[in-house]
């Protein structure tokens, strides 16, 4: 299950009190004030982590806590100090407070930031004596931990975006030029979360390919499934506009480029500044009325153009190649 946005509760551990004690021994008269310190209380941490692709394990557990400090004790021995708690999150995780306010981007793998430091210790009877004051009677509770909330929001890591209306061929597409295994059927909206592929090039190269899914008119306004994906188009390098030309697909499929791109422009002005490839799809079973339209405009708005067939393999290693080249990654 893809789960990308999860709202959370951290509190740091309290630390643990001072303790007020005086020495007892037989033979050590005025043994004085002998109260330990009390320890902090424990820090939380989140960090990035490549095992995670999801924020489905924050449906299951919402609430963290760091350990306290334990209580200072007599003979002035020192509480220990609570255990810190590290809270992994996908890489590409946001992390914002109530108000919206971002905190943290975990866009970098092994990345870690403080969430909530934990409570200091208080000191014990012990730390309070003085040349005037032999005898202190005096010791501090800990102080409490940081409590916050958090809303936590996944944008996907990928060299390479996958955009166009419901079954222009998108699945189609990553599950030939990679290992993934989306689901593929002739009905709209058959991609319901975002799939992420590995494409290898050359014998030690590879880059990353998303489906975003559920891109129709209206998206940005919550039309389809786009206000809910869309936010994983930013973080991409290159976008891959994927047109149908086929007999079944969009009449007007210059359209259908304009209307995905306006809804680009509307959630977020800065993705259409992004390289884009147009690519015509499902050319084995193409109208060529559609395929010359779509070419004309892209020659006339200077857009760069491929065809392909995921079924038969036409043009797949040209447009390989060109993201390839794209995102500078070479088959050496």
């Amino acid at each position: 299950m893809f789960i990308d946005h999860a709202r959370i509760f951290v509190k740091a551990g309290d630390g643990g009190n001072g303790c007020m004690a005086f020495r007892r021994e037989k033979f050590v008269p005025r043994g004085g004030p002998s109260g330990g310190d009390g320890g902090n209380g424990g820090n939380v941490y989140f960090r990035s982590s490549t095992q995670l692709n999801t924020l489905l394990p924050f449906k299951y557990q919402q609430h963290f806590q760091a350990g306290h400090g334990q209580h200072g004790s007599g003979n002035r021995r020192h509480g220990r100090n609570g255990e810190d708690l590290e809270i992994d999150v996908p890489v590409g995780t946001q992390v914002y407070d109530d108000s919206g306010q971002l905190f943290f981007d975990m866009d970098v793998p092994g990345k870690t930031e403080l969430a909530a430091e934990g409570g200091k210790g208080g000191r014990g009877n012990a730390a309070f004596a003085s040349s005037t004051n032999q005898a202190p009677r005096r010791c501090e509770p800990g102080a409490p931990g940081e409590e916050r909330v958090f809303v936590l929001e996944l944008k996907i890591l990928a060299d390479v975006g996958l955009i166009g209306y419901p079954n222009a061929g998108k699945s189609t597409l990553i599950s030939v030029i990679s290992s993934a295994r989306p689901k593929i059927a002739d009905y709209p909206f058959t991609t319901l979360t975002p799939n992420l592929g590995v494409v290898p090039y050359g014998e030690y190269r590879s880059f990353v390919v998303a489906d975003i899914p559920g891109l129709i008119e209206g998206a940005h306004a919550g039309s389809g499934l786009g206000d809910q994906f869309l936010r994983h188009v930013e973080r991409t390098r290159l976008l891959l506009h994927l047109v149908d030309v086929s007999d079944v697909g969009p009449a007007d499929a210059a359209g259908a480029l304009q209307a995905i791109n306006r809804e680009l422009e509307l959630y977020n002005p800065d993705l259409l500044k992004k390289p884009q490839f147009v690519v015509a799809t499902k050319i084995d079973a193409a109208d060529d009325s559609k395929i010359e339209q779509l070419r004309l405009y892209c020659r006339r708005h200077q857009l760069i153009f491929y065809e392909i067939s995921a079924i038969t393999g036409k043009g797949i290693q040209e447009l390989k190649d060109a993201m390839a080249a794209q995102l500078g990654i070479t088959a050496d």
